[in-house]
């Protein structure tokens, strides 16, 4: 997930010689954050919790601004039919994350484990799963026929799973010291539920260095983040590369994470220019303390072929255009390689409907600074590219024999589309594309697969160990890994088994608010047929949905009303408000 402002690592100058104009406000934020850092480990579970309700206010009080105020800043206008997600990636996200966090503290007030009730049973490989989606009534109906499963290391047991459920809070009392998070630059929840996750995961506070293109949202987020500030938990602060290096660097700050590009890890753990590189070939960090990270990657979306009506065609076209569009593509998780089997009958007229699909999606900006660096490269690479839509969506189909290397090994972050064909059918297919995205595809986090229920259920376990196969965080099956980055009891990260020196999609997990160790991965499952197809369900064919289409498509018609009504029952438990927003959702 690229950096608009890269760090610039130095050490920090003494009080008499300030580095930077600067540091006087940011040495005083740390000394704050270290008495906050003492009061609390005072607070109790049941304390903690009573915290987390009052977020919930604040962040609630602030929703419709923090929404509005997103969209704007990415030159969606007033009534553009995608401003749904900015409430969708911004408050909902961290209205959930806060409300399920809150329910494992409270969990754990009580002398529970996180995980006390939530059915597990094994996964390939001599792993054990948890079945962490949904947990409640509620989710079950917004979002029927999604399912969400968290994967444990091999060898991980029931037992010890749900005894290190809790993580830092099964010790409440011992501080985890001062964190400095450096915000992602893309999505708004996420440098807030990082925030949340260093206090709850590890009762380490933070200073939150705002990414530059974020500070339009500095004064939504004090509003909304007033339950930490106050007492000295918080610290927000803006800057470029320059602050960041020096919070880096700095003395007081025992930990660091970031939401960024591998290039931006790696200036601040080894540096930059030729010293950086001999720094990290002779395995020397300039860095003297740890680290975690999530850098996203080139996603895969892997389709099966199986006997598509003309409607399940266009539906995943639409699908496929979507995890490539949304936020313009400025996603880490941005679907960007789609793989199809040659030999698949279907082939050509899926692809038809993708170039529809792809084209017919609302216009909007491209962004993101130095995006269009990253579409002049495509198209300087891939000179026979279709640029669709309003010229700035690359789509291109990679031809047998043609390299596919800077695609697949280039998280473009902008509007590009690849298509790579490979031979077989069936498992022989589906193998052969998990080993493509394996080993050519730059990234671990996130990886999609779309197959009919009628196909994955001919390949039977075949199916399940090829999804174990797998080397990615994040596995969504019949949507988008979107949906487990907005499924806060799922765990977001990297692979398991990233360095310093490879750092991959990233190092540890954030999100995982049912605060589990010994996680893997994480793994959704979706309807393959929308309503009213998703009847077919009743027979045993697939998932059965009331979504006639997910109101995160770019397509829908409704998404903005539906998304916004969505976090506003999340605000309020309205439910005669909800009965509105389900009326918009079957007009999607």
């Amino acid at each position: 997930m690229p950096d608009a402002a890269p760090v610039k690592t130095r050490k920090p100058a003494s009080a008499a010689a300030p580095a930077l104009p600067e540091a006087a406000s940011l040495d005083a934020a740390i000394a704050d954050l270290g008495t906050g850092l003492r009061a609390w480990v005072h607070v109790t579970l049941a304390q903690r919790a009573k915290l987390l309700e009052r977020l919930h206010a604040t962040v609630s009080a602030v929703a419709e601004e923090w929404a509005d105020t997103a969209a704007n800043s990415k030159g969606l206008e007033a009534g553009h039919p995608l401003r749904g997600e900015e409430w969708l990636s911004g408050p909902y996200a961290t209205l959930v994350g806060i409300d399920a966090a809150r329910d494992s503290l409270a969990k754990l007030a009580k002398g529970e484990s996180p995980l006390a009730g939530i059915p597990t049973e094994p996964a390939p490989g001599g792993r054990r799963r948890a079945h962490v989606f949904p947990l409640n009534r509620v989710d079950g109906m917004l979002l029927s026929g999604y399912t969400g499963e968290i994967w444990f290391t091999p060898g991980t047991t029931d037992a010890e799973a749900r005894r290190d459920a809790g993580l830092a809070q099964l010790q409440p009392t011992t501080p985890g010291g001062v964190g400095l998070v450096l915000g992602a630059g893309n999505v708004t929840s996420i440098p807030v539920l990082d925030v949340l996750y260093e206090l709850l995961a590890h009762n380490r506070v933070a200073i939150l260095k705002v990414n530059p293109t974020q500070d339009v949202l500095v004064p939504v987020y004090e509003r909304a983040l007033a339950p930490l500030i106050e007492p000295g938990f918080l610290r927000i602060v803006r800057g470029g590369g320059d602050v960041g290096g020096y919070l880096a660097g700095h003395k007081s700050i025992d930990h660091v994470h970031i939401t960024g590009a591998a290039t931006t890890f790696d200036a601040i753990v080894w540096g930059t220019g030729a010293a950086g590189a001999r720094r990290k070939r002779e395995d020397r960090p300039q860095l003297k303390k740890p680290i975690t990270a999530e850098l996203g990657g080139v996603s895969p979306i892997i389709i099966v072929p199986g006997v598509w009506s003309d409607a399940d065609l266009r539906f995943h076209a639409e699908h496929v255009a979507t995890m490539r569009l949304q936020n313009s593509g400025h996603n880490c998780i941005a679907g960007q390689v789609v793989i199809l089997s040659a030999d698949w009958p279907q082939r050509d007229a899926f692809l038809a409907a993708l170039r529809t699909a792809y084209d017919a999606a609302p216009a909007r900006p491209v962004w993101y600074p130095r995006s269009d660096e990253k579409l002049a490269a495509a198209a300087s690479g891939y000179p026979s590219a279709d640029w669709c839509g309003d010229g700035t969506r690359a789509l291109v189909e990679v031809e047998p024999g043609d390299d596919a290397t800077a695609l697949e090994t280039t998280e473009y972050f902008a509007p590009v589309l690849g298509v790579v064909s490979l031979p077989g059918n069936g498992q022989e297919f589906l193998d052969n594309a998990v080993a493509h995205a394996n080993d050519e595809l730059v990234g671990t986090l996130g990886a999609n697969v779309l197959i009919d229920p009628e196909t994955e259920a001919a390949l039977g376990g075949g199916f399940e160990r090829a999804i174990a196969d797998l080397r990615y965080g994040s596995i969504a099956i019949n949507t988008w890994t979107a949906f487990i980055f907005l499924t806060p009891t799922l765990a977001w990260g990297g692979f398991p088994g990233a360095t310093l020196q490879h750092v991959e999609s990233g190092i540890g997990v954030v999100h995982n608010a049912l605060l589990l160790d010994h996680v893997e991965r994480s793994i959704a499952r979706g309807p393959f047929r929308p309503l009213p197809r998703s009847l077919s369900a009743l027979i045993g064919k697939g998932r059965m949905s009331v979504l006639p289409k997910p109101p995160w498509f770019v397509s829908s018609r409704t998404g903005a009303a539906v998304s916004e009504g969505f976090t506003r029952f999340r605000m309020d438990g309205d439910w005669v408000g909800l009965m509105g927003t389900l009326v918009q959702a079957f007009r999607a």
